[in-house]
């Protein structure tokens, strides 16, 4: 009598998810290098400047927090997640290192839950030593915020998942590295382009048509802009004037984009099982595509 084991399928893979970490370490070993400089500015600001300690309250760490959290983490996160994704998934747009990536025993599934959480934690990596960086110096000084800092924990995670998951899309699309970083700007500025030249065209022929300040009904495709008109910190005060806290206006925005995310990283999943070793270098990775981005190249190159 043969008994047997029954296989156990793996879907993440230590190994490979070191690798990237270790090999990719100056990425995001330099981003936090670089956002710790602004905690230790901080601190020689409130060492240095005429502002004691005292001074420095909790609604000031709040306010500090909720300012970073609307001025930069989307346009850093936005322009930090392609360079990671064109590290994780590097290997599709060479022949030789997909075969042998194809060729490991971990099947697509394993590969690419391992690549997201890989790309992810080089996002997150250094969010979290400038964060914990600027705990530290409130917790010193007696303000810490905890209802600011989940809230901007929240923020950053939020725009991690939705601009790794479109720069993991257009990573999917196409098997050329530079025409990856085409495909994810115009996935974040093609429907205010289009907007911007469709009407600037109308002006021209249609009495009363101008382009208004607004992005108009399509403006939630452009994620960056949308993001930038709806996220901002709010003073709360009282009738009289006096302050009393902050608040984070539009998370609930960045929410929604973030469960987008998690539709565009199912897509591509679902993309990547279907996607062929043979198109590492193509423009576009699927024939069907093809006819789609080329007459929308047409389209768009004849209104500009």
């Amino acid at each position: 009598e043969v008994s047997s084991m029954p296989s156990k399928r793996s879907f993440f893979n230590k190994t490979l998810f070191r690798k990237n970490l270790s090999r990719f370490w100056p990425l995001w070993g330099g981003l936090s290098l670089v956002g710790a400089m602004f905690p230790l500015y901080l601190a020689l600001f409130l060492m240095q400047v005429q502002r004691s300690v005292e001074d420095f309250s909790d609604g000031f760490f709040a306010e500090v927090l909720y300012t970073v959290a609307a001025a930069a983490v989307p346009a850093i996160t936005c322009i930090y997640a392609i360079f990671c994704a064109m590290a994780v998934w590097g290997y599709l747009n060479n022949a030789r290192s997909t075969g042998m990536m194809h060729t490991l025993p971990a099947d697509r599934t394993c590969l690419f839950v391992t690549g997201v959480l890989s790309g992810l934690a080089m996002i997150l990596i250094p969010y979290a030593v400038t964060g914990g960086l600027l705990c530290l110096i409130a917790l010193f000084c007696g303000a810490f915020h905890l209802t600011a800092v989940v809230t901007t924990v929240l923020t950053v995670a939020f725009a991690a998942v939705l601009f790794f998951g479109m720069a993991t899309l257009c990573a999917m699309l196409t098997g050329h590295a530079l025409v990856l970083p085409v495909f994810y700007l115009l996935a974040n500025f093609l429907a205010h382009l289009m907007e911007m030249l469709v009407t600037g065209l109308a002006e021209d022929f249609l009495l009363g048509v101008w382009m208004t300040q607004d992005m108009g009904m399509l403006g939630f495709l452009s994620p960056v802009m949308q993001i930038y008109r709806s996220v901002r910190p709010v003073a709360e005060r009282l009738p009289d004037g006096t302050l009393t806290g902050w608040r984070l206006q539009g998370l609930w925005v960045l929410g929604l984009y973030a469960l987008a995310g998690l539709a565009l990283l199912a897509l591509a999943w679902y993309l990547y099982r279907r996607r062929h070793s043979e198109s590492a270098g193509d423009v576009v990775a699927f024939r069907w595509l093809r006819p789609v981005f080329r007459y929308g190249l047409a389209l768009l190159s004849g209104l500009t």
